[in-house]
């Protein structure tokens, strides 16, 4: 009888899973994945009911559940930044020249000032 193997084969990720599962506009995918957590984390941190962030951003229910569970589909990534700015958050769009063939989108968060060093630090989310 022979030995069956227990090798799990693995792949290095390219940082968007999106891509890696070779789904149609996986950039923008991933662009609305980071700003949805974002929305997520603000929410959460309020201590806010699905219902009372509804009213703040402006849609019923139903539609925060959907975007505390991550499935921000129904909404472009305009209205997404527009949530952001209703939490009461800065969006901000920087266009610069790359050195590669194309470009590529990211998130960067800037974290609330920190009380222990008095600064505000930036923390990069995309690869």
């Amino acid at each position: 009888m022979k030995k069956k193997s227990n090798t799990i084969r693995m792949e290095e990720g390219s940082g968007n899973v999106f891509a890696d599962l070779d789904l149609p506009h996986a950039e923008q995918e991933l662009l609305k994945a980071r700003l949805t957590l974002q929305i997520y984390k603000i929410i959460k941190a309020r201590g806010w009911t699905q219902t009372k962030a509804g009213v703040i951003l402006g849609i019923r229910q139903p539609h925060v559940s959907a975007l505390m569970r991550n499935r921000a589909g129904m909404f472009s990534v305009e209205r997404l930044m527009e949530f952001l700015t209703n939490l009461g958050q800065d969006v901000e769009i920087t266009v610069r020249p790359t050195r590669k063939e194309h470009g590529k989108v990211s998130v960067v968060v800037a974290a609330l000032r920190s009380r222990r060093y008095g600064r505000c630090e930036a923390k990069r989310v995309a690869p």
